[in-house]
């Protein structure tokens, strides 16, 4: 049983006897998966470029014209890298992880 007997001086002593516990290992519960994580840096990573591709195109005197902040990649390829990389964030949110 869990309580342990002993005789002293002929009187029956009941002492409770517990077992040591053994420790657990605390699991780190995240809240998403690795997965996940790996497709969120992708989305970022996108945004960035967007941004990044976004840059320049200015002139440095104001009285010169600079037909380059027109150019396709300015106005095309990096707002459409820009949206992508936010569908890839709320993809890598909503994407079960399979834990």
């Amino acid at each position: 049983s869990a309580n342990q007997l002993i005789c002293y001086n002929c009187t029956l002593i009941k002492i409770p006897f517990t077992m040591a516990k053994k420790e657990t290992k605390q699991v780190v519960d995240f809240p998403f998966g690795r997965e996940n994580y790996i497709w969120m840096l992708t989305g970022i990573g996108l945004v960035v470029l967007g941004f990044v591709f976004m840059v320049g195109g200015g002139s440095e005197d104001p009285s010169v014209w600079d037909p380059a902040i027109f150019s396709p990649m300015r106005i095309t390829v990096a707002p459409i890298l820009v949206i992508a990389g936010f569908v890839v964030e709320v993809f890598a949110i909503t994407k079960k992880a399979k834990d």
